[in-house]
């Protein structure tokens, strides 16, 4: 894909409640069947242990071909390992050049930029987090999983610190998703934290938020403490 054809993505923002200019910038990737306004609404939630980080919710650039309604990253019709690696491979160059833009826009360099996925946003977040030459601050997956484990070893460029959380009653990506893409990630030499919480299926509860809060908060803006 070439600079050129890279489709351009967008997406509902919220500013630092600082009022000032941007410290960190974390972006927030949806999933299939969803939009930007589907994970924006995390940002007023986090944005009060980060007031100084602007948030972003990009729409996915393709429409959605199992659903009535939403977008997608990628068609996830055959639901196979192959389909999930090519489809994350084929997404990569949107998400990766809109990374590169609101980097730009908010004049920040990597170190400061956490991504945040849900469901297939989360395996985009994997994916290109994983495979960026300057790594980022950090790496949320919430109900994910890594697309192609396999290449991961021979792929990897950085290693930022990974949260992953899963419901142990998801039905869309089963829960054993979660320990096999730990694994994966440890073996490539990323550190990962996970959590798995009880009753949840597939979504994001109040637990999954302060628990990437806490994450977040010792990884983007570099204060102490252990995981809890």
């Amino acid at each position: 894909m070439s600079e050129d054809s890279i489709p351009q993505i967008d997406g509902p923002r919220q500013q630092p409640a600082s009022g000032g200019p941007a410290q960190q910038l974390i972006v927030l990737l949806h999933g299939l069947g969803a939009d930007g306004n589907d994970l924006i609404q995390l940002a007023p939630m986090l944005g009060q242990a980060f007031p100084e980080a602007a948030f972003v919710s990009p729409n996915a650039h393709q429409d959605c071909d199992v659903a009535p309604m939403g977008l997608q990253w990628f068609s996830f019709r055959g639901e196979t390992d192959a389909v999930m690696i090519q489809g994350a491979e084929a997404a990569a160059p949107v998400v990766d050049a809109f990374l590169d833009q609101e980097l730009e826009r908010h004049g920040l360099t990597p170190d400061k930029l956490a991504v945040i996925g849900f469901s297939q946003g989360g395996m985009m977040a994997l994916h290109c987090g994983l495979r960026r030459a300057q790594p980022v601050a950090a790496l949320v997956g919430f109900s994910t999983l890594l697309p192609g484990p396999q290449k991961l070893d021979a792929e990897i460029k950085s290693r930022p610190p990974v949260l992953l959380t899963h419901g142990d009653q998801d039905q869309i990506i089963p829960p054993h998703a979660m320990p096999q893409t730990e694994a994966a990630l440890k073996a490539a030499g990323v550190a990962v934290e996970s959590e798995t919480r009880p009753g949840l299926g597939h979504g994001i509860d109040e637990r999954c938020l302060e628990v990437a809060s806490a994450f977040l908060r010792r990884h983007l803006l570099g204060e102490g403490g252990a995981a809890t």
